[in-house]
């Protein structure tokens, strides 16, 4: 039977590495199959990625503008009301570890909710945000809205919580002097 304990490469898959500076009897000493002089003979001889042989590169050449915000974009997962609509009994708590379990979203990081769809039940309804449709068609449907704080931005708030608290601190105890 095959298993993970008896499980072998295909025969001519696997080739040995190949040994440089190993000696004359080698075939792969001394020069190791760098051959005898030239610039990629030495160590430091390729030449970068780009390089055009000296004519100005392309990626200099072409101009340049703008900015990407990627580094600090904020990406939400998303759910619809019509999937709320489907997946939920009247008068549910609807949050972000819910809609994981039901597998609406695969992340409860950063939820927002919708409003493509119609609801005609009362939900509560917990995210992280929601568009102005979603929560009008909620509320409109006798449900209730709550917003959750970020992660990121509750860590945010309790590091400059912290940093005020210090300051007032030091000022308290620059003000007892």
């Amino acid at each position: 039977m095959v298993g993970l304990n008896n499980l072998k490469a295909k025969y001519g898959s696997v080739h040995k590495r190949k040994r440089l500076g190993t000696g004359p009897g080698s075939g792969h000493g001394q020069t190791s199959t760098r051959g005898q002089k030239g610039q990629n003979s030495t160590s430091g001889g390729s030449k970068p990625d780009g390089f055009e042989g000296g004519q100005l590169p392309l990626l200099r050449r072409i101009p340049k503008s703008g900015f990407t915000n990627n580094r600090f974009r904020v990406t939400y997962e998303w759910v619809n009301i019509s999937s709320l609509e489907k997946y939920f009994k009247a008068g549910a708590d609807v949050n972000p570890d819910t809609l994981v379990k039901r597998r609406l979203v695969k992340h409860a990081d950063l939820v927002k909710v919708l409003g493509d769809g119609e609801l005609k039940k009362a939900l509560n309804v917990t995210a992280h945000a929601f568009s102005a449709s979603a929560k009008e068609k909620i509320e409109k449907a006798g449900g209730k809205v709550s917003l959750l704080v970020a992660p990121k931005a509750a860590k945010q708030a309790e590091v400059a919580a912290q940093a005020a608290a210090k300051k007032e601190a030091k000022k308290a105890k620059t003000d007892k002097k």
